[in-house]
């Protein structure tokens, strides 16, 4: 028997947790700060077992690490280092969905001295999106055809018929993450020209894009997409985009709420008393006690009573409600009101849309455009969409490293054919796959 350890019992840990349970030859241990969260995932299977963790104590940590045989670190990313350290001197694998650091890249001699796999990145954005453009870009290379364009797309929304507010968004992950991606910077290659955006114009910089069984979205840059080319062996491309899909409106009024402070995380002390709307006047210059709104249009460029404003209304910010919180940051109140107002309800569904397109060319021939689309719905009742995609991938790639099907000491990314085709060989069969059109 093999010893699985999975350090938390977050929102997408559930099918995770059950897909390793129905490999027999698995004990399956979460570790988790919230030991009942645990409980709730394991239940009461004979190989599972729920244990109480707090990460930031290293000896328990340690403790954990020695008795498994791979670990699943399912932390918040700053613990991964530590985490991948222990399992370093212990020769434990390990596996985590979330993006390479600088840190954990320079850990790629010990793992491999270790013999150890540090497979990261295998969940959906990022994961599931390296995999599918992997197999396309390399099938084609056997094609003889080089790709000059490439443009991929995700995002997590509701499934039509639960868009029913006007952000077109309820929450499948932590309000926090979300706020905090549409606080990055991002760098994208179009048609061979570097084009760098600022953090705070990020929302600026969007437009629509229609996706055949999606409809009408929005995309705008997600992150430094040049480092893509040479890990996707792309060198020379003309276009290279990497974005973040939501539905139509959104980003005009995450710039508004970007413009007027929202997003600061500077801690402040003054919020008791406060209701939201005299909360927004202090963010604003002259600190206006009436008016806020129009204020806050004028603030942010935009028109009373437009859309962008009727979406801040919509939320409360210009209400007389109190404020949940006495001390914390403009982000803090932000995230706690969007959590409370963009909730899914029971029985509702999520989807993920996950979409690819690329240009290859080929001496003597006309170039060929290909389209890779993924839409994934929750279960009504059951896992989420965002749930499956971003567990499962994990959980597939846990296993096959502990049966032997992935052989790849080292600090690792699925972008290879020996780690990605067995993954998604194995989410087709889960019900996770594309579509694939060429013009």
């Amino acid at each position: 028997m093999k010893n699985v350890v999975i350090l938390g019992a977050g929102l997408v840990a559930k099918p995770l947790v059950r897909y390793l349970l129905d490999q027999p030859e698995f004990n399956v241990t979460v570790a988790s700060r919230t030991v009942g969260k645990a409980e709730k995932l394991v239940g009461d299977h004979p190989r599972g077992k729920a244990e109480s963790l707090n990460v930031t104590d290293s000896a328990a940590l340690e403790a954990h690490v020695k008795g498994a045989d791979l670990v699943i670190s399912l932390v918040p990313y700053a613990h991964h280092v530590s985490v991948a350290k222990l399992c370093i001197k212990h020769k434990v694998q390990m596996v985590t969905t979330s993006y390479v650091s600088e840190q954990m890249k320079s850990l790629d001699a010990q793992a491999r001295e270790a013999g150890i796999t540090i497979l990261n990145e295998i969940g959906l954005d990022p994961g599931i999106d390296h995999m599918s453009a992997m197999k396309v870009i390399h099938d084609m290379e056997k094609e003889g055809r080089k790709v000059t364009s490439f443009r991929s797309y995700c995002g997590g929304l509701p499934a039509p018929e639960a868009n029913d507010n006007p952000f077109g968004y309820k929450f499948s992950w932590s309000p926090t993450g979300v706020i905090l991606a549409g606080k990055n910077s991002a760098r994208y290659l179009e048609d061979g020209k570097k084009v760098e955006v600022d953090g705070p114009d990020l929302f600026g910089h969007y437009f629509p894009l229609d996706i055949e069984g999606a409809g009408r979205l929005e995309a705008y840059p997600n992150r430094d997409s040049l480092g893509y080319i040479e890990l996707y062996g792309l060198e020379g491309i003309d276009t290279m985009y990497r974005g973040t899909l939501r539905n139509t409106g959104w980003c005009d009024a995450w710039k508004t709420m970007v413009d007027i402070g929202l997003l600061d995380q500077t801690e402040r002390d003054d919020l008791k008393g406060l209701t939201y709307k005299q909360f927004i006047g202090s963010l604003l210059p002259g600190k206006p006690k009436d008016g806020v709104e129009e204020a806050v249009a004028k603030k942010a460029g935009r028109e009373p009573g437009s859309e962008p404003m009727k979406k801040l209304a919509w939320l409360g910010l210009f209400s007389d409600e109190p404020l949940p919180l006495e001390k914390g940051s403009p982000m803090d109140v932000l995230a706690h009101r969007l959590l409370e107002k963009l909730q899914y309800a029971p029985g509702e569904r999520d989807m993920i849309v996950l979409h690819h397109q690329f240009v290859a060319e080929k001496k003597g021939d006309a170039p060929v455009k290909i389209f890779c689309t993924m839409i994934d719905y929750g279960r009504p009742g059951g896992d989420s969409a965002m749930s499956r995609t971003v567990g499962l991938p994990a959980a597939v790639g846990a296993r096959y490293i502990l049966e032997g099907r992935i052989d790849a000491p080292g600090v690792h990314i699925p972008v290879s054919p020996d780690i990605y085709e067995p993954v998604l060989e194995e989410l087709e069969r889960l019900e996770i796959s594309f579509s694939e059109k060429r013009e």
